[in-house]
């Protein structure tokens, strides 16, 4: 099993992904499973996790359907107003044998630590995880002590952290290190290699400046709680998404082949449940 676990599809509207500013050009267009399909079949990548990329149900839906007419596409993580009193309702709508999670992007509101903090969040949370939703976080660095808080009060199944947290990657990675160490000491939640390429900002970024952080990302969270992912397309922003591979091919390369195998899909296989296992089994409590 060889899986992308992170990328995106969206149909380009200006209105719909503000967050795409004028220095996004390369993002500011469709993106679509055909486009993905010769990607993935280059470096025989045999699944993909498709994620949201804004916060409206019409946009998970519109991702189920794409999931269901390309065999590449596994599973959706999509997202739901996990706040509103609703959230039985809206979970029945939107109900899907592809849809695996959801995800909010935390990192956009205006206070995330508050966001994370608030009653209605945790009330939403814990009716996701009794129903064996995953629940990815996007957070950057700069939320991670409150993440960790979060995840600490919500065990009862997966959480992703993507993009290994949006490093500060001018601060290093043993900088990094301590301030995701409480995170990964928890066995439920699961960390994804991806999105480092966008968080250079001063670029053109280089592999030897990224390494210290997927290695150190190896040692903390273990093959088995780690999972490769393209962030495609947003990583054109910096890379190509050969360069991605390659990446993180040359970083894992002096792993064992059972650990390379967590990184490229087994992970992703246990937590979405693709191979057709009970993906509620964590830890045993």
């Amino acid at each position: 099993m060889r899986i992308d676990a992170h990328h995106h599809f969206w149909h380009y509207q200006a209105a719909d992904y503000p967050w795409m500013t004028a220095a996004m050009k390369v993002l500011q267009r469709d993106y679509l499973p055909g486009d993905l399909a010769p990607l993935l079949d280059s470096h025989q990548l045999t699944g993909s996790i498709v994620v949201q990329a804004r916060q409206c149900a019409t946009e998970t839906e519109q991702l189920l359907r794409w999931a269901d007419a390309s065999p590449a596409t596994q599973a959706v993580i999509g997202w739901v107003n996990l706040r509103q009193g609703d959230l039985a309702a809206q979970l029945e709508t939107l109900r899907h044998p592809l849809l695996r999670g959801f995800r909010h992007q935390v990192q956009d509101e205006r206070d995330p630590a508050a966001w994370l903090r608030d009653a209605a969040t945790a009330s939403g949370i814990n009716q996701l995880q009794r129903q064996r939703y995953v629940w990815e976080m996007l957070v950057t660095w700069r939320h991670l002590p409150e993440t960790t808080r979060f995840a600490a009060h919500h065990d009862n199944h997966w959480l992703v952290l993507d993009h290994l947290g949006k490093p500060d990657i001018a601060a290093g990675a043993k900088s990094w290190r301590k301030q995701v160490a409480g995170l990964a000491a928890m066995p439920h939640v699961v960390c994804k290699l991806s999105g480092l390429v966008t968080e250079v900002l001063n670029p053109p970024w280089h592999a030897e400046q990224l390494r210290p952080f997927i290695e150190e990302a190896i040692a903390l969270f273990g093959p088995q709680r780690l999972m490769f992912g393209s962030d495609w397309p947003v990583c054109l922003l910096a890379a190509g998404y050969d360069e991605v591979v390659q990446l993180v091919e040359e970083v894992i390369g002096s792993l064992t082949p059972a650990e390379r195998d967590n990184i490229w899909g087994d992970t992703a296989g246990r937590v979405y449940g693709l191979s057709g296992e009970q993906n509620g089994s964590i830890v045993a409590k």
